[in-house]
């Protein structure tokens, strides 16, 4: 990828996501490695996008870096 070419991240319904965006979760998921699972409508605040297209950064009230496929959320 080119410098001027931009990243664009795409929630499950198509709209655009950008840092700091907050998401929903569209289904429940299970946080690997820990007991936690994410509950549909779980809100997560201030996002942060990855050189990966498909996946996003963030923090959850009890998971610190959680990295979470865009597939499973959509833009609050």
């Amino acid at each position: 990828m080119s410098d001027n070419e931009e990243l664009i991240v795409k929630d499950s319904n198509g709209t655009q996501l950008h840092d700091g965006d907050s998401v929903t979760t569209i289904k429940d998921l299970k946080v690997k490695g820990t007991s936690v699972t994410l509950k549909r409508g779980t809100l997560v605040k201030n996002i942060r996008l990855t050189d990966d297209a498909d996946l996003i950064e963030c923090n959850v009230e009890k998971v610190k870096g959680l990295v979470l496929r865009t597939e499973f959320l959509k833009k609050a």
